[in-house]
């Protein structure tokens, strides 16, 4: 005997008849696939990327946790590296050190971050952005605290050594927040990111300024290490970038992250089921605008399945930076990074060159009085204040004008700021020059910092910050031989000449940039930037 059918009813035809005939439940079942299937072709609405989960939660408690975290890190790095203009001078004078040996503590740490940058880049593209700053958190804070122990010069310079490679990670915290952010908000955040920079200079002035004079340079070695021992004691809590697994497969557990950041938002994530934007770019083949998709206008997704798997040594990551669609970008890039690193700390290390009393031409050179330790102190922390004027200049500016106009206008500035100190050196001129060439510089650092992650997709993104870095951090090992032996030599003009062709230069390369990326969405595939 056989039932009546109600339309309206499906799963119980199969479940009220014992016959079986025909095959009910796989016909109901491939029914209600289709009409799956038909719902999620009507409308977008049934799936939804990483960036429409962050434009529906917005910028909340949750990133701002993000922030906080990001920010210890960057403040770690601050004081670690300012902490050479200070210690530097006082172990020259314990141990009798010649200015060269001098200029190698310095140096040797940006020996550090140059193989630390590529290195961590590549283990945090490959095995996760969390994985990448936890290693950095160890080295650095290990081999910093250990610093203050050190015996003798050689050990000193190992240490320091360690340091710099634990300090090349710092990027990877600034992708890794760079990831949870909307983007229509994005150069504004990461600018307010890099004010966490100012906040650790300062910070490093002000300790120096008071340990120094009574507990010397090892205290202030042990007493910096303590930021990076509470990125290791807040590392549990911190949660792996969802474009990051995306981009490795492991949707299930991005849409948990993406769940806990929409929790804490008290918001509601996107319907319908996570994708990645690669797999949008496989189903479709259509364009879209500028606004909303960055360096969209790709033609094919051809390296798509070259992101799965490892990539030892970075080789296949780097072959993506330099191959044509990438490479006009990267060289730029290169350049960009190389004269901001040089100057920035060049900068930093003429404001402790020329206020000292180790300025041995200054008779002959600059019209002052002798300086002692204090004023070292109180010049350093002055000039660091500079940075909180160039946070919000470049806060203000990044998104209303662009990455690039915002970049090369503080370059060209900062080259205005210094020129006068090729003719004259007096006390008054040269601390307002080095202040406004510090707040330019630290404004163009800022943005170029922004800039970076937007241009590359998420597979070779902290890869191809990772080795700009490393670019730059080449300026930062050459910086001291300028600003230390061409100042110790007499050759103050010749230094500040440097300076100034090699910040003019950078902001010729800022202007041909191929691509403003100014309120565009990240990218998660390779496209062409020529």
């Amino acid at each position: 005997m056989v039932f009546p059918v109600k339309a309206r009813a499906p799963f119980r035809i199969s479940f009220l008849n014992p016959s079986g005939r025909g095959t009910s439940w796989a016909r109901e079942d491939l029914t209600r696939r289709a009409r799956t299937e038909a719902r999620m072709e009507e409308g977008q609405s049934a799936s939804y990327t990483v960036d429409d989960a962050l434009l529906s939660s917005g910028f909340g408690r949750f990133q701002i946790l993000i922030l906080s975290y990001a920010g210890i890190g960057l403040i770690a790095e601050a004081m670690e590296m300012m902490l050479l203009s200070f210690v530097g001078p006082s172990v020259q004078l314990e141990w009798k050190l010649t200015s060269h040996q001098e200029s190698i503590i310095t140096s040797v740490v940006f020996v550090g971050m140059l193989i630390g940058a590529y290195s961590w880049g590549v283990v945090s593209d490959n095995y996760g952005r969390r994985r990448g700053f936890l290693f950095t958190a160890i080295v650095t804070s290990g081999a910093g605290f250990l610093s203050a122990f050190a015996p003798n010069y050689v050990s000193l310079i190992s240490l320091r050594f360690l340091v710099g490679i634990g300090l090349g990670g710092g990027p990877v915290l600034g992708s890794w927040f760079l990831e949870f952010v909307p983007a229509p908000t994005r150069g504004t955040w990461m600018v307010v990111l890099s004010a966490f920079w100012t906040v650790g200079t300062i910070l490093e002035a002000s300790l120096a300024w008071t340990v120094m004079p009574k507990f010397g340079w090892r205290w202030l070695l042990a007493l910096s290490a303590i930021p990076s021992f509470l990125l290791l004691l807040f590392y549990a809590i911190t949660p792996e970038s969802p474009r990051f697994l995306c981009m490795k497969g492991r949707t299930a557990e991005a849409v948990d992250v993406l769940e806990k950041m929409a929790r804490l938002n008290n918001v509601q994530l996107p319907s319908g089921r996570l994708v990645s934007d690669k797999n949008i770019e496989l189903d479709e083949v259509s364009g879209s605008s500028e606004s909303t998709t960055l360096l969209a206008g790709a033609e094919e997704s051809d390296n798509l399945s070259e992101d799965q798997g490892s990539d030892f040594g970075g080789i296949k990551s780097v072959g993506k930076l330099l191959a044509p669609k990438l490479i006009r970008a990267t060289l730029l890039l290169w350049m960009a990074f190389f004269g901001n690193a040089f100057a920035y700390y060049g900068i930093v290390l003429l404001t402790s060159e020329l206020s000292t009393g180790n300025r041995i031409c200054a008779k002959e050179d600059v019209e002052s009085v002798n300086s002692t330790n204090a004023s070292l102190y109180k010049n350093v922390f002055i000039s660091s204040f500079a940075e909180i004027p160039g946070s919000f200049l470049s806060a203000m500016i990044v998104d209303r004008f662009g990455r690039k106009l915002s970049m090369a206008s503080m370059l060209f500035t900062s080259c205005v700021f210094l020129f006068p100190l090729v003719f004259s050196r007096t006390d008054i001129l040269t601390r307002i020059s080095l202040f406004g060439a510090r707040l330019c510089i630290s404004a163009s650092f800022t943005i170029v910092y922004i800039y970076a992650p937007e241009i590359y997709p998420t597979a070779v993104r902290t890869t191809g910050i990772g080795i700009a870095s490393s670019v730059g951090r080449i300026g930062g090992i050459l910086c001291p031989l300028v600003a230390v032996a061409l100042v110790h030599s007499c050759q103050q003009t010749t230094a500040i000449l440097l300076f100034e062709l090699v910040i003019f230069l950078s902001g010729l390369a800022v202007s041909f940039f191929p691509f403003e990326t100014k309120g565009c969405r990240l990218n998660d595939t390779e496209v062409d930037m020529n």
